[in-house]
């Protein structure tokens, strides 16, 4: 365990002294100090004086769920995060922003009204008792925001918090789960007052959908609205309803992403709007919740392709990309792959046929320190590089001392992940951990780590079975896919 923690202060360090200038989903990715990123289920504000983006998340405590507060961070291009602390600290003892307490889901906008930065949230106790609304305030987007209030809001129940601000008249709405008791499983739409202090009226309500986590993305034309299932932290595939008016009549819901994904292991949560020159662009911002360590779950942020003729919605995948927040434009960052058929294998490991894969092959058998998988003759800058691990994982035994079965099985629980173990050029006193969450039988996603080789084409990776007291397994290999060094 001694080689594990000096490479991950190691990679710590190197990440540290790098600026990200491309997003990269699902990535750990790191503020300017080289610490974790530590906001989830947050949303981001544009402040109109300064053009920053400020984004505020929960702030998850290692080994727990509840009691964190709310982080903030700006950014001037949404992929170099500086961090500003805690815009909402939990105070003890206090009767609903203690460490004890549930606060989720934070969103912030700017009263004109009041000349105030107003913060809501999901506000609950441990047993997710109370479904409120909390109420903040403050002077600065930063904070420290002042608590105002925990309502019930017009005398519902609310769980899963979002927040829209309409383009066309400025009016801010409110919505909201409202639990998952048999008397609820609706989500509300609904206005606030003038000075966003209070709701005033309820716009919309979906009916006994029993979703949660809802955002909604307006265009010339129309509304879209996006909602997760209620699988807890699982992922699922997330859905969109169109409407002209916030009013409706609304569509039927639609998959946003290709069925069985669910939706790239992530939940929605957010959607920004980047109004460029040259295009508008929209982004969808969601989670990939890791059950296991709340703390370390992803984030997995992705352009949305929609098409008003169809009255569609879309996520577009990319393992990095480009993107110009003054322009609007988006740019796919291209690799180089390495094809499973063309690597080698040892021990348990072998190539099996595989219809859905690249080549029609794929590595499998992977488990162990003796079973690798290895690709060689790998182009090199000698600087940080982003490689994607193309995957399948339909693991339905589990991994280590987590409970199996997968969800495709009857009374089955769900395995978030395999971990592998990815060594480069053979040295073993530096290896990384490759987490790889269940996919679906045919179903090849991707999951990044950031590398630095050797210049040149004398470069190897392999990829194994991790070994730390347990034999955990990795996925079937499709692929790999090695980026260019950032410029």
């Amino acid at each position: 365990m001694g080689a594990f923690k000096k490479i991950s202060c190691r990679l710590l360090l190197a990440a540290a002294t790098v600026s990200a200038k491309w997003i990269v989903p699902g990535a750990r990715w790191r503020d300017t100090e080289g610490n974790l990123v530590n906001a989830h289920a947050g949303g981001v504000t544009l402040d109109q004086d300064t053009g920053k983006f400020f984004w505020f998340g929960e702030y998850k405590v290692q080994g727990q769920e509840e009691g964190g507060g709310v982080s903030v961070y700006s950014s001037d291009d949404l992929a170099t995060w500086e961090h500003h602390g805690m815009a909402l600290k939990p105070i003890e003892g206090h009767p609903y922003i203690s460490t004890e307490h549930i606060i989720q889901r934070p969103k912030v906008t700017y009263s004109k009204e009041t000349e105030k930065y107003h913060m809501f949230w999901h506000a609950d106790n441990s047993t997710y008792g109370w479904l409120l609304q909390g109420f903040a305030q403050a002077d600065n987007i930063t904070g420290p925001y002042s608590f105002v209030d925990a309502t019930a809001p017009l005398g519902n129940w609310s769980q899963d918090y979002g927040l829209f601000n309409d383009r066309k008249d400025g009016k801010a709405y409110a919505l909201y789960s409202n639990g998952d008791r048999k008397e609820g499983r609706d989500v509300y739409l609904t206005s606030y007052n003038d000075n966003i202090t209070a709701l005033d009226e309820v716009v919309h309500r979906w009916d006994k959908y029993d979703l949660e986590a809802p955002t909604i993305i307006q265009t010339d034309k129309s509304y879209f609205a996006l909602m997760s299932h209620k699988t807890g932290y699982r992922p699922n595939n997330v859905v969109v309803f169109r409407a002209d008016s916030l009013s409706g009549p609304w569509s039927q819901p639609a998959m946003v992403a290709p069925l069985n994904t669910r939706t790239f292991n992530s939940q929605s949560g957010f959607s920004l709007r980047i109004n460029g020159t040259k295009k508008e662009t929209f982004l969808y911002l969601g989670d990939q919740w890791d059950s296991i360590s709340l703390w370390e779950s992803r984030y997995i942020w992705l352009p949305v392709e929609i098409d008003e003729d169809k009255k569609s919605l879309e996520l577009k995948w990319h393992d990095v990309y480009d993107l110009d927040v003054k322009t609007g434009e988006v740019t796919g960052i291209d690799g180089t792959a390495y094809y499973g058929k063309d690597a080698t294998t040892s021990g348990n490991a072998f190539k099996q046929e595989a219809s859905f894969a690249s080549e029609g092959v794929i590595v499998t058998g992977i488990y162990g320190n003796d079973s690798k998988v290895t690709f060689s003759g790998i182009e090199g800058s000698g600087k940080p590089q982003w490689v994607s691990f193309y995957y399948q994982n339909t693991d339905d035994m589990g991994f280590g001392d987590q409970p199996g079965g997968s969800p495709d099985r009857i009374n089955g629980t769900w395995s978030l992940r395999r971990i592998a173990s990815v060594i480069v050029n053979g040295k073993t006193d530096q290896v990384e951990s490759l987490y790889q969450r269940d996919t679906h039988k045919s179903i090849i996603l991707s999951t990044p780590l950031q590398l630095t080789f050797e210049k040149g084409s004398n470069n190897t990776i392999s990829i194994g079975g991790l070994y730390n007291g347990k034999d955990y397994k990795g996925a079937d290999i499709d692929r790999i896919v090695v980026y260019p060094t950032e410029e």
